[in-house]
């Protein structure tokens, strides 16, 4: 059976760089996105990957997704990078952006405890990328912050209910990267200050580094930062 690594919000920003970096690397990916241009423009771009069109905060797309793709191959990983973003000062939050900011959470809630049913059993890792906003507070992201930061208790919870056994959670936090992330949030992150983050080819790249390693040791946690 093939090793297939599981990448949500796999087709835009930091998650199509990593889901390039596994093809690379000669992995067969499986790239869960509710973008359908952004997967469009994968299928022509990248041979060996299959492609599911969806939304990973509805539970029963992800059972059905999960089981479709453990019928293709064995999941080793899965990298739970899907989410979206709402920047306001905390007075003018509404509900949508609340429930924009927590669709990341539900995600990586919904799509762990589908791979965790096989991982059990087999084996895996799972590798959760947040923020560095889920390791402190900030003005203009209160709601975003409480998201990233139940993210991080939850990966923590993850790492004590799996310690001794062949599952292995990591938990990357990494700070600003140079994406269309912001795209929406113009008033508090410009296209000049976009710019000045991280490259996101970068970034994937020293995830794949410090996770993949072929040493005996574990890089549990990553707390990533652009040289200023």
């Amino acid at each position: 059976m093939k090793a297939i690594v599981v990448i949500t919000g796999g087709a835009n920003g930091l998650g199509l760089e990593l889901t390039k970096v596994f093809s690379v690397k000669g992995y067969f990916v499986c790239v869960i996105d509710k973008g359908e241009k952004g997967l469009a423009k994968l299928n022509k771009a990248i041979n060996n990957i299959k492609t599911f069109l969806g939304d990973v905060s509805d539970e029963k797309f992800v059972i059905k997704t999960i089981k479709e793709i453990n019928k293709i191959g064995q999941i080793s990983t899965l990298i739970n990078c899907a989410g979206s973003p709402s920047f306001k000062l905390p007075t003018q939050y509404t509900s949508k952006d609340v429930d924009l900011c927590f669709e990341g959470l539900k995600g990586m809630i919904y799509c762990s405890t589908h791979a965790l049913k096989l991982f059990e059993n087999m084996g895996g890792k799972i590798i959760n990328i947040m923020s560095s906003a889920a390791l402190r507070g900030n003005k203009q992201e209160a709601v975003y912050c409480a998201t990233k930061w139940a993210e991080r208790g939850y990966t923590e919870s993850l790492k004590v209910a799996y310690s001794g056994t062949k599952v292995q959670i990591y938990g990357v936090y990494p700070g600003g990267i140079n994406t269309n992330f912001y795209k929406n949030s113009r008033d508090y992150v410009s296209i000049e200050k976009q710019h000045s983050f991280m490259p996101a080819k970068d970034l994937a790249e020293v995830i794949y580094d410090n996770i993949f390693t072929n040493k005996n040791l574990i890089v549990e946690d990553l707390i990533i930062n652009r040289i200023k």
